[in-house]
């Protein structure tokens, strides 16, 4: 099937490639021919939704969104920082924050919502939009460049072989192809090893969030109330921490991100999560109330650093395949946006030109530079600084930093960097302190099984695993001996486990577990385990 271009993701990059396309298209009087691929059952279906998003991309991209009846309502009505101890609260006044870290205009948002509204407007423009369909390879032309990608076959058992309800999967060939899968794609990181994408780039970081939305007591709930926390129940070497959105319907998304260079191979991002809970101030937010949603998905930190190069002969990476995230903000929806309209813009100037399959020229400008070099320059040196410092004086050279750069337009500490991949942190369990995890009450905290049944998980038993290992005989050679196996740990969801019969170890793969985070493909001490994609329709639909 020949087309234009495929976009592989609905999320709000690959959504917003798509549109501006179009729009630009339609404007020149150019029927372009537009195929956006979604591998969740529906759009939205994997998004990680409570969000607070700065609409600057939005405004760009639809000017008249409100109009339309964009699902962007519950503008943000106060603002909260603080740092916590085990039993207090210390809060940050506004005064000292800089700009950057203030809420002022953004709307507390279902991102799951936005996206699906996203596609509907796709959609009315007669961009194809199809969810349930998986791009599980990449296709090369002679010359190695990228010529569209392959969609999976549906209806393959265990063992490869086609089951009564097969169907081939396709091939889509298209003159430019865009990537915007989200952090680690699994396409991405082939594209970016096999040209080099990062050469000349910091490795880039990652962190895991971990959410749940909680129905509360309405006479607790703030309607537009933005909190983020410092502290614990993190120690200070490790990064990280909380955020608390008051949304509709009184309910309040409650999350907890990990830094993915953590040290200790005994610490559980899960665990961690459910402690934070049990903050007096927390627990008082929450009890009473019902949690009704759960999720994780692994983000992007490396900030300016760590993005790669955009472009490759046939295609562009967009969106937080890329990784744009503002660490300090906790935001990158806006960046993710802005990436996919600028390489609309440089992808059409090429189409126009009547080019195709080779590497779209001034790409890095034109997304680069503008609104996401404005946001992400001046937080460049968050991430480093956390990561050399610990929490507290981190954040207090990351205040120094950003009032610099706000007030005098450049930072004391010149562009910091950091060298070691986050799968390389990990201290032998022998030389790191054990870490213990209270027992879950099935009230306020919970276990990861019960957890991951709210995330709707579909993946039918019988199809090729997806989470790969390269040496089946790492995880008990080498993983358990010097760490523990952290995958036990690490993994939000409960995929991994160490069994043990007649005294014989062997990891355990529960792969239709999954939650599709990407954390074990990021993490593995080993590089050992190979997040590869499911059959189109699996995994969780939030």
């Amino acid at each position: 099937m020949p087309v234009d271009v495929v976009v592989v993701g609905a999320g709000p990059s690959g959504l917003s490639t798509a549109i501006r396309l179009k729009q630009m298209g339609d404007a020149a009087g150019t029927d372009l021919s537009i195929v956006v691929l979604e591998k969740a059952a529906e759009i939205g279906g994997h998004i990680v939704s409570g969000a607070v998003l700065d609409p600057a991309a939005l405004d760009s991209l639809i000017p008249d969104w409100r109009q339309r009846g964009a699902p962007v309502t519950i503008r943000v009505s106060s603002d909260a920082f603080s740092y916590l101890t085990a039993k207090r609260r210390f809060p940050i006044p506004g005064i000292v924050l800089p700009k950057a870290l203030h809420n002022d205009g953004n709307y507390i948002i279902s991102l799951g919502d936005l996206c699906r509204w996203l596609a509907e407007q796709a959609e009315a423009m007669g961009i194809d939009v199809y969810p349930g369909i998986a791009a599980s390879d990449l296709l090369y032309g002679e010359d190695g460049a990228v010529i569209g990608v392959a969609t999976g076959d549906m209806g393959v058992d265990r063992n490869g072989q086609p089951k009564p309800s097969f169907a081939p999967g396709m091939d889509l060939l298209a003159r430019y192809t865009v990537i915007s899968e989200g952090a680690h794609g699994a396409l991405a990181k082939r594209l970016i090893a096999r040209f080099a994408l990062a050469a000349d780039s910091a490795p880039q970081k990652y962190g895991i969030g971990i959410k749940e939305i909680w129905e509360i007591d309405p006479a607790r709930h703030r309607l537009g109330h933005v909190e983020h926390t410092l502290g614990w129940p993190l120690t200070e070497d490790t990064n990280g921490g909380g955020f608390i959105y008051h949304g509709a319907d009184n309910t309040v998304q409650i999350g907890f991100v990990v830094h993915l260079n953590y040290s200790n191979p005994h610490l559980s991002p899960f665990g961690e999560m459910q402690r934070y809970k049990t903050h007096p101030s927390i627990r008082a937010l929450l009890e009473g109330g019902k949690r009704v949603g759960y999720s994780a998905r692994a983000m992007t930190s490396g900030g300016w650093q760590s993005i790669p190069r955009l472009a490759f002969p046939g295609g562009v990476l967009a969106g937080c395949s890329a990784g744009f995230m503002n660490l300090p903000r906790i935001k990158g929806i806006h960046n993710a946006m802005w990436s996919g309209i600028k390489s609309a813009e440089a992808i059409f100037a090429a189409l126009q030109a009547g080019r195709g399959g080779d590497t779209v020229a001034n790409l890095a400008e034109m997304v680069v530079d503008g609104p996401i070099a404005d946001d992400l320059k001046p937080v460049r040196n968050a991430k480093p600084l956390l990561s050399r410092f610990g929490t507290l004086v981190g954040m207090g050279l990351i205040g120094l930093d950003l009032w610099c750069n706000q007030l005098f337009k450049l930072s004391p500490f010149g562009t910091l960097r950091l060298d070691k991949p986050d799968h390389a942190t990990l201290r032998p369990a022998r030389d790191a302190k054990p870490i213990h995890y209270p027992k879950p009450d099935g009230k306020l905290t919970f276990d990861r099984l019960s957890s991951v049944y709210l995330a709707n998980i579909s993946h039918d038993e019988d199809q090729p695993v997806h989470l790969r290992l390269r040496d089946p005989n790492v995880p008990v050679s080498r993983n358990l001996p010097l760490y523990d196996e952290p995958a036990q740990r690490y993994c939000p969801a409960g995929v991994y486990e160490i069994v043990r019969t007649e005294g014989e170890a062997r990891l355990q793969i529960n792969a239709a577990n999954c939650v599709h985070c990407k954390t074990c493909d990021i993490k593995d001490p080993s590089q050992n385990i190979d997040w590869v994609l499911p059959e189109g329709g699996s995994g969780p639909n939030y």
